[in-house]
């Protein structure tokens, strides 16, 4: 027999979108400047040639101390990248970036994640050393920043000191999407909604986990598909296995 499985605990509902001022069918509204800034900056990031690689990632033990810490301030964001950002201590080639002189090894591990603007534009806030800052002074910082990024008070090197960028669209239910790589980087890391799935287990019984998709997208000049994969893989270890160690 195979141990009963506590029911997932329900996901937690997206956050209302913010009213948007009512549009006249068949108008113009022109891009704003932060608007035609993202313009350029995606439609450089066509010049790049890019793969991406997905990998399915068992989250019970990392929900499980999710629900442990989070009465002290602790963010699901602030695990994620910190799981990320001590990843690629082991793998920083998928924290380097591509220019013309050779491979540029960057010395920080800067984690940028995606955060959707009230206004309908996109900013990507750094958490900046994620591997060596502690999960809870972690999580303050990031709520900080996304605090200060709503009201457009964030300073240029809290948004483009990025070395890596994590895009999640998860609370939304999203199960799987690829994300464009930022200019300037090398790998960004797109997450999926966790859900209830059945699987099967060593012993050849069935069981219920949580599991999310995670798709990577990685610049080819210098990332190759062996280099993204064993990333993804070591990853998945750290947090279906040891996911404790992240508040150490």
């Amino acid at each position: 027999t195979v141990t009963p499985v506590a029911p997932p605990a329900p996901p937690t509902p997206a956050p209302a979108p913010t009213p948007v001022a009512a549009v006249a069918p068949g108008s113009i509204v022109p891009l704003t400047t932060f608007q035609n800034a993202v313009v350029r900056n995606m439609v450089a990031t066509l010049s790049v040639p890019v793969f991406r690689v997905g990998y399915t990632i068992t989250t019970d033990e990392l929900d499980k101390l999710y629900k442990q810490i989070k009465s002290k301030g602790v963010t699901m964001t602030a695990l994620l990248a910190k799981a990320v950002a001590v990843t690629l201590q082991k793998h920083p080639l998928l924290n380097a970036s591509y220019s013309d002189q050779g491979i540029v090894y960057h010395s920080d591990i800067n984690i940028s994640v995606a955060v959707a603007m009230d206004d309908g534009g996109l900013i990507t806030p750094v958490l900046q050393n994620a591997d060596a800052v502690d999960i809870y002074s972690l999580s303050r910082t990031w709520k900080s920043l996304v605090e200060r990024a709503r009201t457009k008070q964030l300073q240029p090197q809290e948004y483009n000191s990025g070395t890596f960028t994590l895009s999640n669209l998860g609370m939304f239910g999203v199960d799987t999407f690829d994300a464009i790589l930022p200019p300037g980087q090398g790998s960004i890391l797109a997450i999926g909604a966790s859900r209830p799935q059945v699987v099967a287990t060593p012993n050849g019984l069935f069981a219920v986990r949580q599991q999310m998709q995670v798709n990577i997208t990685s610049d080819h000049r210098i990332i190759y598909g062996a280099h993204a994969a064993a990333f993804l893989q070591d990853l998945a270890k750290l947090i279906e296995t040891n996911a404790h160690s992240l508040t150490l």
